[in-house]
């Protein structure tokens, strides 16, 4: 009877150990099974996350529009101002000209009247600060810009913003600032015909050490603009095309500092431009 029960005991632990071995088997198979599917970001196809193509019938938020991509060539040619017939000196008399001190020469050089340029007191702009600043009035007071919006209710605005700006902000903080500026503009005056224009080159001598600015980010940032005028239905303006030299910059003869400001006659080369680029 002893050696019995002695059998029977030692199979009972030789079946357990067996059981929990088979156990754990199956326990470990189960978990290679489920990590075989935890892929790695590198290894997941990048395709599975492109971006939906830009839709010009879609206007939207305005968090979402630093990260739709100017995919599509209809949308570019609707946005963008194509060549037409000159319209005329007063094409260009209808116009507000809104922008940073690229567009304060047109003033300072008498190219168009001062009471057609809205800049600050201090001769420039810069976009991120375009709802705090005021600009000098047609009558010589300073306001702030949707007020003389609302006031003026102009036919037509080009702005010319981002170089103050190129150096220092983000794709998604520079889409979301201007788009609200130029939303804000178009709530104020439903009726006024507004253009981007792009931002101009500056020279192959300008010192980029003090401020960042560099043709390369301009050439970026034109891009944001131009996808800017696409999603909230504006017209894009594409001056820089007539400012550039072979090497991508801004000729020195055009500049009257050999930095990022256009000379007198360069400033007129884009009046006329404009006057045969136009929103018709």
């Amino acid at each position: 009877m002893g050696t019995s029960k002695q059998e029977h005991i030692y199979f009972f632990w030789s079946t357990s150990i067996i059981i929990c071995m088979l156990l754990a088997f199956f326990a470990l198979l189960f978990a290679s099974c489920s990590r075989s599917g935890d892929e790695k970001p590198e290894d997941i196809d990048p395709a599975l996350y492109s971006i939906q193509p830009y839709d010009p019938n879609v206007s939207p938020d305005v968090g979402d529009i630093g990260v739709i991509p100017s995919t599509d060539p209809a949308a570019s040619t609707e946005t963008r101002l194509a060549e037409t017939a000159d319209m005329g000196q007063s094409y260009i008399d209808s116009f507000v000209f809104l922008g940073d001190s690229t567009t304060y020469s047109l003033a300072h050089y008498n190219v168009v009247p001062a009471s057609q340029v809205w800049t600050p007191i201090s001769g420039t702009l810069t976009l991120p600060l375009w709802s705090t600043s005021t600009i000098v009035y047609e009558d010589g007071s300073e306001i702030p810009i949707i007020d003389a919006v609302t006031l003026k209710q102009p036919e037509y605005m080009l702005i010319t913003l981002g170089v103050n700006g190129v150096s220092f902000l983000s794709e998604k903080d520079f889409v979301e600032t201007y788009t609200a500026l130029v939303q804000a503009i178009a709530q104020a005056s439903p009726n006024t015909k507004i253009i981007l224009n792009s931002i101009y080159p500056v020279t192959a001598e300008y010192d980029a050490s003090g401020t960042g600015i560099t043709n390369a980010k301009i050439d970026t940032a034109n891009e944001w603009v131009e996808r800017i005028a696409g999603s909230t239905g504006v017209k894009f303006l594409d001056t820089e095309s007539i400012l550039k030299g072979e090497d991508g910059a801004l000729p020195a003869s055009y500049s009257n500092d050999n930095a990022l400001h256009l000379n007198e006659q360069t400033l007129k080369r884009v009046i006329q431009y404009i006057r045969t680029h136009g929103y018709v």
